[in-house]
């Protein structure tokens, strides 16, 4: 009997462990952060893999694959945000990944500083490409402003002053699109950091 009440005590303490490495694992996710290199500066992520699983988990696909190096920010709108993650030097885009479901009823907001999902009138068809407020933009919480909303999915931690320099650069048509920076604003490098 002993021996079967000890054995028992083991699988529970498996058991046991197996629960805390989940919620450390979790735990870490959570905090994931990115540090971007960039032409103007570094700026850091911190993502939130618990409010946006699916989200974080794509975007992390694109930083482990270098997908964001050598991207520019290639639509810059002051009052409003930045966007990158889609284009190289030469204004040509570049392959992405299939789209994913968009997490747009988080909780989290469209508030200056935080980074969100950039897509497409379709609301499951982000890839690659993300944008960082630079004001509150209300009218991007779901369901605004078409319904769906544009899903956050973490925040600058630091470097937020170059993402204010970046959102000051003159800006112009390029390639058939409007408000991109007459000088490229290049992503360097992306890389996980802890």
């Amino acid at each position: 009997m002993p021996t079967v009440f000890f054995n028992g005590l083991g699988a529970l303490s498996r058991i046991f462990l197996g629960v805390a490495a989940a919620i450390a694992l979790s735990s870490a996710q959570a905090q994931t952060k990115v540090l971007f290199q960039t032409n103007a500066g570094e700026f850091t992520v911190e993502l939130d893999a618990e409010k946006a699983p699916k989200t974080v988990d794509n975007f992390l696909h694109y930083v482990r694959d270098k997908h964001y190096d050598g991207t520019i920010f290639h639509r810059v709108i002051d009052g409003f945000m930045v966007q990158a993650g889609g284009f190289n030097a030469a204004m040509i885009q570049k392959p992405t990944r299939p789209p994913i479901v968009l997490e747009a009823n988080n909780g989290l907001r469209n508030e200056r500083g935080t980074i969100a999902m950039a897509r497409t009138n379709i609301p499951n068809s982000a890839t690659s490409q993300f944008f960082i407020n630079v004001v509150d933009n209300d009218n991007l919480n779901a369901p605004k402003p078409d319904g769906f909303g544009y899903a956050v999915f973490g925040k600058v931690v630091s470097g937020m002053d170059v993402i204010d320099k970046i959102r000051l650069v003159p800006v112009g048509n390029r390639s058939g699109m409007q408000n991109v920076p007459l000088q490229n604003v290049t992503i360097t490098s992306a890389s996980i950091v802890k």
